[in-house]
């Protein structure tokens, strides 16, 4: 989004820089001259011969196939034991009791006004301007 905000001013500023006084007096010069005597004549293209109907086939390189890794010896590890050892049970404190819970105080809201008073002055349209 932000290029395309530079993009507009940019080309805003191209636009004003063009239409500058000079570069339109200058325009109008060129357009009140004569054209030229003789229009140089443009060269021929030549064309393009044209493509063979078939494509000749490649000798495919002879590529000699990758040497094979050597084996390597495999490595012996120690066996792991199986049982885990016992952990002690972890006991926890009994939590304090709570007989009795505070008390929230009781909110009270004010009572809203049941109607509203109305402004005539908002709520009528202006009188209608008499013509003679």
């Amino acid at each position: 989004m932000a290029s395309c905000n530079h993009l507009c001013i940019l080309s805003l500023f191209v636009l004003v820089s063009i239409s500058s006084i000079d570069v339109s007096l200058g325009a109008r010069r060129l357009l009140d001259t004569t054209p030229p005597a003789s229009i140089p004549t443009m060269p021929v293209i030549p064309t393009l011969p044209p493509m063979p109907s078939s494509l000749p086939t490649l000798q495919k390189p002879s590529v000699p196939p990758l040497p094979s890794l050597p084996t390597m010896p495999q490595p012996t590890f120690p066996s792991l034991t199986t049982t885990q050892p016992s952990l002690p049970k972890p006991t926890l404190p009994p939590l304090p009791s709570m007989s009795t819970l505070p008390s929230i105080p009781k909110l009270t809201l004010p009572t809203l006004p049941a109607t509203f008073p109305t402004t005539p002055f908002f709520l009528s349209p202006p009188p209608a301007a008499t013509s003679p």
